[in-house]
């Protein structure tokens, strides 16, 4: 049996160096000690500025808030069944009430803010303000805490009314990262966390740090090949955080804790919510008041940072992850090695290996996504199983899909694969790798052949097609919204993407003995050169090919003129970049007369001109920026000029559609005052398409006799399904639309 000899003597397990330290104090070891500190310097540093208002720049010293307790308070709080082996080293602030400190152990330097009688609730969780049945070790408590039977607290800065309750572990080391990707001093780069998206084999790993987002992940984990980008931003990583060891994990203003087996390692903000958590280690939780983050039961979460006012409930697992602001994951769902973006919500399923962009939904427990980069605005069905390697002999497949993807019920797809925005694919088992450029596209087949449909979504399914943009916007629920993004589905990505598409389509017209894709019959198809699309000798037919052209045609008319009518409508002040006023067609067709790039980078769901991204990876390379808050500022600068940077290729893709080639300078394709006017008017016919076609498809759900089978009587269904005329999305649409003729109006020369 061991023999306690002295209060300075701590047992070492087999593995664990040997150590001498005494209980509740030495938490910084001698030598990482800077000359003429003590081991409290970076806690004091910490509590400032746990109580200084954002912006100030005057933090005020809070130890000097403490004094010592009196003997009478000492007396107390032993006769109430505490203990502590050095009274002298807890100190309180005024308006300390011993009488609410029960059966409690303190050790090394504890601070108390003031307890007065009462109460804190949050909803119909009750608890009386005070310290009772803890063990307290190194610890600042702030004012009117209610602490009860934390069994083992230790180096935590714990903020104003607090309320602790039934949590085994909570403690914190001196090496905590908080879950970004550092190392401390002294510590081997082999503990370093790094998370790898997009590829199990690595090859692509990236850094977590508190403020990632969806595009500094896409520029970490896509431009592999310039190797002084990457040593850039493992450097920028690194200096972003203080290497110092001794850093107390924080628990913010308000914030609820109750029945957790084990906090290690955390940073908590303020007006969290941690309910029954198994366990929580190497994090940071981004939290606040007006966006509250909350965890619930059975949640397990390692080597992570979780985003403000997110959701992680029963059940789920999380291990090497990045998690957006306003996301959630429910019900058992596992999230590893991957980068979640904002507005998203990942439940019942598995997410391996994957860099996800913004409003992502997966909500089946039969669907799993492995090694892939999902662009945003994307649904996972049921039984969708994305990334299986069962067609390779290595775990270093990926998959690569644009903004919209929806592979559909049980759709089985292989590594490598990659697919245009707003890619529809209807069950089945793929049995080979894809590539499919042509957005906005229906995937199918049989044994004998894929078929492809372009523009499926235009044609067929256009009340799916406007609320997924509408949907994205109101979801957007985010009071801290760093990554930007865009949703209109025709934005500068998808309408490259269709230019793109459409000189495929003509090359395979080509190929097919007509002169131009315009000379197909409506109900002609044509066929994809083999092993373009799919990798297999099986043909792929692209059905409906001229109605597709049609369509695409369409879409890009429609962006243009509607992008340069918001244009114009905007006030003069939001139109960075031009250093005179422009404000129709004519006026902004001379003051860019030049031919401008067509390429865009969707950056995590903000869209920026691919040379602007080329300038900001040469910025990084080059260390004129130095620092993620620098490249997050040129993020916040693109989205100042987007509006116009938008504008000019609008109006580029107009021209293209005037003169047919991307690269034709402005005399060959300018328009003319007649030709805007036509535009308009083309325009306005479209978005009346727009409109009634989403009309009647939603119109489908109330007259399909199949439809009404399970109700009783019209009124039943009314009540169920709601009158289509009262139909949220219905009417807002409708609002678009005069907004849009508006618009229109007043552009008019």
């Amino acid at each position: 049996m061991l023999e306690v000899m002295s209060t300075t003597f701590i047992r070492s397990f087999p593995g664990d160096p040997p150590s001498s330290l005494r209980y509740g104090y030495d938490f910084i070891p001698p030598a990482y000690l800077p000359p003429g500190e003590d081991e409290y310097y970076l806690r004091n540093r910490q509590l400032e500025a746990l109580y200084t208002p954002p912006g100030s720049s005057s933090p005020q010293p809070r130890q000097d808030l403490f004094r010592p307790l009196t003997c009478e308070e000492i007396r107390i709080l032993e006769a109430q069944g505490n203990t502590c082996a050095a009274w002298q080293d807890v100190r309180v602030k005024e308006g300390f009430t011993p009488q609410l400190v029960k059966h409690c152990v303190f050790a090394g330097l504890v601070r108390i803010g003031s307890l007065d009688a009462g109460f804190l609730r949050y909803h119909d969780y009750l608890l009386p303000v005070g310290i009772t049945h803890s063990r307290i070790i190194a610890c600042d408590i702030g004012d009117r805490p209610a602490i009860h039977d934390c069994h083992y607290l230790s180096h935590y800065l714990i903020g104003d009314e607090v309320m602790l309750s039934s949590i085994d572990e909570m403690d914190t080391t001196n090496h905590a990262k908080f879950g970004e990707g550092l190392i401390k001093d002294g510590e081997d780069e082999a503990v370093r966390v790094w998370i790898d998206p997009l590829n199990e084999a690595g090859g692509r790993s990236v850094l977590p740090f508190l403020s990632m987002i969806c595009a500094d992940a896409y520029l970490w984990t896509v431009y592999r090949e310039d190797t002084r980008l990457m040593e850039a931003f493992k450097r920028i990583t690194q200096g972003s955080v203080d290497s110092r060891r001794g850093y107390y994990g924080t628990v913010g203003h308000g914030t609820v804790i109750k029945h957790c087996h084990t906090i290690k390692d955390v940073r908590i903000g303020e007006g969290a919510y941690i309910k029954g958590a198994h366990k929580l280690k190497n994090l940071s939780i981004r939290s606040d008041p007006r966006d509250p983050t909350q965890i619930g039961e059975g949640v397990e979460l390692v080597n992570g940072i979780i985003g403000y006012g997110c959701r992680i409930f029963y059940g789920c697992k999380a291990v090497r992850f990045v998690l957006g602001n306003n996301s959630n994951l429910k019900y058992g769902a596992r999230l590893i090695h991957s980068i979640l973006g904002d507005n998203s919500t990942v439940s019942c399923c598995e997410v391996l290996n994957t860099l996800v962009f913004p409003a992502h939904e997966q909500h089946h427990n039969n669907s799993f996504l492995i090694a892939a980069m999902i662009l945003g605005q994307s649904n996972m069905a049921a039984g969708a199983t994305v990334g299986s390697n069962h067609n390779s002999r290595g775990n270093d497949g990926e998959i690569i899909a644009g903004r919209g993807f929806w592979p559909g019920l049980s759709s089985t797809l292989k590594h490598n694969s990659r697919f245009a925005s707003y890619t529809l694919i209807a069950k089945g088992n793929y049995p080979a790798e894809l590539h499919i450029p042509l957005p906005f596209s229906l995937i199918t087949h049989t044994t004998a052949q894929l078929w492809v449909m372009p523009g499926y979504w235009w044609l067929y399914n256009m009340y799916a097609l406007e609320r997924n943009s509408w949907k994205c916007r109101i979801r957007d629920k985010r009071r801290f919204p760093v990554q930007h993004i865009e949703t209109a589905y025709l934005a500068p990505d998808t309408a490259a993407e269709i230019i793109r598409a459409i000189g495929l389509m003509e090359g395979w017209a080509r190929e097919a003995g007509y002169q131009r894709l315009k000379d197909l019959p409506p109900r002609a198809h044509l066929w994809a050169a083999k092993r373009t699309l799919e990798r297999s000798d099986r043909p792929v037919k692209i059905i409906k090919a001229w109605q597709g052209l049609r369509a695409y045609r369409e879409m890009l008319l429609y962006y243009g003129v509607k992008t340069l009518v918001d244009f114009f409508s905007l006030p003069q002040g939001d139109r960075v970049g031009l250093d005179r006023a422009c404000g129709d067609v004519l006026s902004l067709q001379a003051a860019f007369p030049q031919a401008l790039p067509l390429d865009w980078v969707n950056l995590g769901g903000q869209l920026v001109m691919e040379t602007k991204v080329d300038a900001l990876r040469t910025a990084i390379r080059e260390g004129e920026l130095t620092s993620w808050d620098q490249i997050h500022q040129a993020y916040d600068r693109f989205l100042q000029e987007y509006p116009l940077d938008r504008a000019l290729h609008a109006l580029q893709v107009l021209r293209f559609l005037h003169g047919g080639n991307p690269a034709a300078s402005a005399s060959e394709t300018s328009i003319t005052k007649e030709r805007w006017n036509e535009l308009l008017d083309e325009g306005v016919r479209i978005r009346s398409f727009i409109e009634d076609q989403v009309y009647k498809t939603k119109l489908k759900d109330y007259l399909d006799p199949f439809r009404q089978s399970t109700y009783r009587n019209k009124a039943e269904q009314d009540a169920v399904l709601g009158p289509l005329e009262a139909n949220p999305f219905v009417q807002e649409l409708r609002a678009e639309s005069r907004l849009f003729l508006e618009r229109v109006a007043a552009s008019r020369l």
